[in-house]
C-alpha cells in the first residue's frame, strides 16, 4: 500500500483534536489545566485513570499503561492500519492526502473499502423508499407514527424486491463482488451472488462515529420466507456483540444526562428519541453484553448518579433478557433500572397509542433492576408455603449477595424480607452465607498473579508513583512534566540550558535525554517521539508525565511554571557545581594558583548565580 507523505501525515494530526475523537467513545471530564480525563476503553475500571491532553495531542492510561496519539487510538480501538486511521482522520477534516509515489489514494485498501461499500449502499437505500414499489414500505412506518422526517432522519430506505438491484447498482459504482460479499451485502448462491436485503424495510447500523457499518432489514411481504428482522452477517467491520442501534446519535445525549436506556428494536429507539428520551439506543440481533455495557459505561461516564434503564416485554422472553442485563449490571458503575409500559406496550407502540409524554413517563417510572430481577427468581415459588419461602430464599440470597455496595445491599435484604414475608435476620443470614461462598469460588478460581508476571509487563514499571519523595525528585518530575507538555511554547533558550544537564534520578534522566533526541518542540508530534524513544522500563514513566495533571491552574500560570522550574535545575546546578568547587579549594589550599582559579570560577558562578535569581 503507497505511503501518505509525512507532511499530510503530521497536517491531519495536528488539524484533528484528539479529545473530539476519544470524547466520541469516553466521557470526558476537566481534570486540571489542558487536561481531561475519563474511563478507560482499554481496561475495566470504575475511577477513571484514562488522561488525554488535547494540547499536545496525546492519551495515557495510569491504571493499564495504554498510550498513544489519535492514530494509535483509532487502530485500537477500531482495528485499522496506520493508513486507514489517516484516511479517516483526513477524510473527517476534508483533508486530501497525497501519496509519496505521487498516485492517489488506494481505493481497495480493506476496511476502508468496507465503509465506502456500506455508506453507498445506505445511500442508494434511502433513494428507493421513494420509489412507487416502495410504497409498502412508507405504509409500514406510516402506521408506525413515522413520516418522511423521521425516516429522513435516521437514514431509512429499502430493500426492492429482485435478486441483484443493489448488485447491479454498486457494480456500477465500481465495487466488486468480493467487496460487496465482505461487506454483507451479497451472498453467493449457486448462480452467482445475490442482495442480501430484498423486499424490506432497511436501518443503516452506524458507528460510534457515524459511520455505516452494516444494516437491519424488516421483512414486509407474506411471500418472504426469511426471518422477520435479518441483519448484516459478522464482516471485518461489523461485530454484533459491540454494536448499539442508534449510539452515534444518542451519544451526546448519554454523556450530558448520565444515562442510557436500552429498548429492544430499531422502531422503539425512533420512537422514544421522536418522543425526547434522545439517550435510546438497541442491540442488533443479539443480547445486551459485556462489550454493549463497556461501551455505554464509558459514555455515560464515572458520575455516581449514572443510569442503565432497560425496557422489556413483561413475558417471559423478556423475563429472561433482564436477567441476563443483570448479569452484566451487577459489575458497572451505573445505577440499573427496568421500565416497562403499561399493558406490555413497548415504546413505538406506546407512543403510537398514547403519545411521547406516555413514553417519557414510562421511563421515568422506572423501578430498580434488582426489584425486578428478585421478583422472577420469586415468581416460581409458593410463598404460602414454608418450604416455598425457604426454596425462594435460597434462589434469590445470591442475587442480593451480589451487591457491592454494602448499604444498598442491606436495603435491598429488607426488600427481600418484605416479599417473602420472613425475618430480617433469617434473609440477612442466608444472603451472608451466599456471599461467603461467591468470595470462596472467586478466591479458587482467580489466584492472584505473581509480580512481574502480568500479560508480560516487566517486573518494575517505573511510574510517577513509584518515584523516590525528595526535594531533587520532585523539581526534576516537575520540571519534566512542564517541558514535555509546554515545552514548545516556553522560551527555548531556557529550555535547551535545563535539558543539557543531567538528572540525578536514572529513569528521569532516561526521559530528559528522549527530549534532547526528539529535537524540534515546535514539530507535530514531537512528544509522541519522546514517548516512542524512551528506553523500556521507562517508556510508561514518560506517558505519566506527558498526560498527568501539572501544577498549575491556568495555561499562562503553568507556561511561567515550566519556565521557573527550568531556571531552577540550573540554579542547582550552578549551587551544586559551587560546593564542589569550594571543597576543592579547601583540599588544594597549599596550592596558591590552583586556589585562585578555583576563587575566579566561583565568582564566575556567583554571577551566573545572580543573573539567574534576578531573572526570576
Amino acid at each position: 500500500m503507497p505511503r501518505i507523505r509525512q507532511a499530510d501525515v503530521d497536517e491531519v494530526k495536528a488539524r484533528t483534536n484528539i479529545a473530539d475523537i476519544i470524547g466520541e467513545r469516553v466521557a470526558l471530564k476537566t481534570a486540571g489545566v489542558g487536561s481531561m480525563k475519563g474511563l478507560c476503553p482499554f481496561h475495566d475500571e470504575r475511577s477513571p485513570s484514562f488522561n488525554v491532553r488535547p494540547q499536545v495531542g496525546y492519551y495515557h492510561c495510569f491504571g493499564c499503561g495504554e498510550s498513544g496519539d489519535v492514530y494509535s487510538f483509532l487502530r485500537a480501538m477500531d482495528h485499522l492500519s496506520f493508513t486507514e486511521a489517516v484516511e479517516r482522520l483526513a477524510a473527517r477534516i476534508g483533508y486530501q492526502v497525497h501519496y509519496e509515489d505521487g498516485g492517489a489514494a488506494p481505493e481497495t485498501s480493506g476496511r476502508t473499502r468496507l465503509y465506502q461499500a456500506n455508506t453507498a449502499a445506505a445511500e442508494w437505500y434511502r433513494g428507493q423508499l421513494s420509489s412507487p414499489e416502495a410504497d409498502a414500505g412508507r405504509r409500514f412506518l406510516g402506521e408506525r407514527g413515522f413520516d418522511a422526517g423521521a425516516a429522513a432522519h435516521f437514514g431509512i430506505g429499502y430493500a426492492p424486491k429482485g435478486w441483484n438491484n443493489l448488485h447491479h447498482a454498486m457494480r456500477a459504482q465500481g465495487f466488486t463482488d468480493e467487496e460487496l460479499t465482505a461487506a454483507g451485502l451479497v451472498s453467493q448462491g449457486q448462480r452467482g451472488v445475490y442482495d442480501r436485503f430484498r423486499g424490506r424495510v432497511v436501518w443503516p447500523i452506524r458507528d460510534i462515529t457515524g459511520q455505516t457499518i452494516g444494516f437491519g432489514a424488516r421483512r414486509l411481504f407474506d411471500d418472504d420466507n426469511g426471518p422477520k428482522y435479518l441483519n448484516t452477517p459478522e464482516t471485518a467491520i461489523y461485530k454484533k456483540a459491540t454494536v448499539l442501534y442508534g449510539l452515534d446519535l444518542a451519544k451526546k445525549a448519554i454523556s450530558r444526562d448520565h444515562r442510557v436506556v436500552v429498548v429492544e428494536g430499531y422502531t422503539d429507539v425512533m420512537a422514544c428519541h421522536l418522543a425526547g428520551v434522545t439517550t435510546a439506543i438497541a442491540t442488533c440481533g443479539t443480547a445486551f453484553g459485556a462489550d454493549h455495557m463497556k461501551a455505554v459505561g464509558r459514555i455515560v461516564g464515572q458520575e455516581a448518579s449514572g443510569e442503565i434503564i432497560f425496557t422489556f416485554d413483561p413475558d417471559a422472553a423478556g423475563q429472561k433478557a433482564a436477567v441476563r442485563a443483570f448479569a452484566e449490571a451487577r459489575g458497572s458503575n451505573l445505577q440499573s433500572y427496568v421500565a416497562v409500559g403499561p399493558d406490555g406496550l413497548d415504546p413505538c407502540d406506546l407512543r403510537l397509542g398514547k403519545g411521547d409524554g406516555a413514553v417519557r413517563a414510562m421511563i421515568d417510572m422506572k423501578s430498580p433492576l434488582f426489584e425486578f430481577v428478585i421478583d422472577q427468581r420469586l415468581a416460581g415459588f409458593d410463598l404460602n408455603s414454608v418450604e416455598g419461602r425457604f426454596s425462594a430464599l435460597t434462589h434469590a440470597a445470591p442475587i442480593v449477595a451480589e451487591i457491592r455496595d454494602h448499604g444498598i445491599r442491606t436495603g435491598y435484604e429488607r426488600v427481600l424480607a418484605r416479599r417473602l414475608g420472613e425475618d430480617l435476620r433469617d434473609v440477612h443470614r442466608a444472603v451472608t452465607r451466599a456471599a461467603a461462598r461467591t468470595n470462596d469460588t472467586s478466591d479458587g478460581a482467580h489466584p492472584a498473579p505473581e509480580a512481574g508476571d502480568q500479560q508480560g509487563e516487566p517486573a518494575v514499571r517505573v511510574t510517577l508513583a513509584s518515584l523516590p519523595r525528595s526535594v531533587d525528585v520532585g523539581l526534576e518530575r516537575d520540571a519534566l512534566m512542564g517541558i514535555l507538555q509546554y515545552g514548545h511554547v516556553v522560551d527555548a533558550v531556557e529550555v535547551d540550558a535545563a535539558l543539557s544537564l543531567t538528572m540525578l534520578h536514572p529513569a528521569l534522566d532516561a526521559v530528559r535525554q528522549a527530549i534532547v533526541e526528539a529535537g524540534d518542540r515546535s514539530r507535530v508530534g514531537w512528544t509522541s517521539t519522546v514517548i516512542d524513544t524512551t528506553r523500556e522500563p521507562y517508556r510508561s514513566l514518560a506517558a505519566e508525565l506527558l498526560t498527568g495533571a501539572f501544577p498549575a491552574l491556568t495555561e499562562e500560570e503553568a507556561r511561567a511554571s515550566t519556565k521557573s522550574l527550568a531556571r531552577r535545575l540550573r540554579m542547582r546546578a550552578l549551587e551544586r557545581r559551587k560546593a564542589d568547587l569550594m571543597s576543592a579549594q579547601r583540599r588544594a589550599s597549599t596550592d596558591f594558583d590552583e586556589v585562585r582559579r578555583i576563587g575566579l570560577e566561583i565568582r564566575d558562578l556567583d554571577q551566573q548565580r545572580r543573573a539567574l535569581a534576578e531573572a526570576q
